[in-house]
């Protein structure tokens, strides 16, 4: 019963929240990210994380990057692919250096001041989705050469945690396998995506029951989930991917017509406020300039990082911002790994919540950021 409550605090909350913000010039987002700390345990304690609320939450980022994938331009992507490496392995060199040079200035060892810079390396592009979404940006060169920086990025990442584990002695990892995973992740994916695909839709569209088109899009769009995370791919990725694969077939316009309500009637709203649920500020006191001089070195690294690998591949300097604002944001990514740190005694555990609050105040100043990039004209 108290679930059914929350729900109703969720929902409401968020659709308030979310009014209010685009009322006051700021896209909608920001109000649904904020409400999130206010009526989570932080404040209100409204609403409490459990495992349901969890589950939920990251179906709604997976549908939301799946809606992503059908919105993308697949040639669009192809012809920027030159920008989006550009903009990842930019947007990974100077959050790296910058996390590094932070860590050996707080006095940590060497392997902390490395998984420190790795961290801040990390990129997930769920809430600039959303936002671009909300200005209507969401078709822009700009917006296409963020979602493809976001997939190098995570593969990239992923490979350097591993060779950074291995070498320090924090795990057995096998780095070859590890990027033999991603090779085969994407090999198989674009065969699936290009070949199989249609024929799932053609095959299970008409079929004599309810709703068969939009059930087999989500079929498509957990199951490349699963087979990502399986191949140490984000989850997220794979939901982008299937949703690109979809996009490419006649059904594209009814499983994105008949999924959004789905999708922002309930998931995606609790993602929004699970977002927030994970702030505390316990002892926050206690590490407050780190909180503020990670945070201000997360957010200028992406900036010019990412920035610069725009710039370096022919965006002018507006769109440049913007692509380098769209790589701001933690979110779940860098938390998945600042828990890795944790458990493998490379993130000290008195940094771990101070962490939480850098991802989410980064998570937080990306959509002000991108509206106000790209309302300047």
């Amino acid at each position: 019963m108290q679930f059914y409550f929350e729900l109703v605090i969720i929902l409401l909350s968020t659709k308030l929240a979310g009014d209010l913000s685009a009322r006051l010039g700021q896209p909608a987002v920001l109000g649904k990210l904020i409400i999130g700390i206010i009526i989570g345990p932080a404040l209100l304690g409204w609403v409490e994380s459990s495992e349901l609320m969890d589950e939920l939450s990251e179906i709604g980022v997976l549908l939301l990057m799946f809606i992503a994938g059908l919105e993308t331009d697949l040639a669009e992507l192809r012809k920027n692919l030159k920008s989006s490496v550009a903009v990842a392995v930019g947007g990974i060199i100077a959050p790296f250096v910058g996390g590094y040079l932070v860590g050996k200035l707080l006095g940590l060892a060497d392997s902390h001041s490395v998984f420190l810079g790795l961290l801040l390396c990390a990129t997930s592009v769920s809430i600039s989705v959303q936002t671009l979404r909300d200005l209507g940006k969401l078709n822009t060169r700009e917006s296409t050469t963020i979602l493809g920086a976001a997939v190098v990025d995570d593969v990239l990442v992923v490979i350097l945690l591993a060779f950074v584990m291995s070498f320090i002695g924090a795990g057995d990892i096998n780095l070859g396998l590890v990027i033999g995973k991603k090779l085969i992740f994407f090999l198989t994916i674009i065969l699936i995506g290009w070949k199989i695909v249609p024929l799932l839709m053609r095959f299970l569209s008409p079929l004599k029951v309810s709703e068969s088109v939009i059930s087999a899009g989500l079929i498509l769009c957990f199951s490349f989930a699963f087979y990502g995370e399986l191949l140490g791919i984000a989850g997220i990725i794979g939901a982008f991917a299937a949703g690109i694969a979809i996009s490419q077939t006649k059904y594209k316009a009814e499983v994105e017509h008949k999924l959004e309500p789905i999708a922002y009637g309930i998931f995606v709203p609790v993602f929004f406020v699970s977002v927030g649920m994970s702030v505390s500020f316990e002892g926050i006191l206690d590490n407050l300039w780190f909180i503020l001089i990670l945070t201000v070195v997360a957010i200028v690294t992406k900036l010019i990082g990412s920035g610069l690998g725009a710039r370096l591949t022919g965006f002018d300097l507006r769109s440049s911002s913007a692509i380098g604002a769209g790589m701001v944001s933690r979110g779940e990514v860098a938390l998945i790994i600042a828990t890795i740190g944790l458990e493998a005694n490379l993130l000290a555990k008195e940094y771990f919540t101070s962490i939480v609050i850098v991802v989410i105040l980064t998570t937080l100043v990306t959509p002000p950021m991108l509206k106000n990039i790209f309302v300047r004209n």
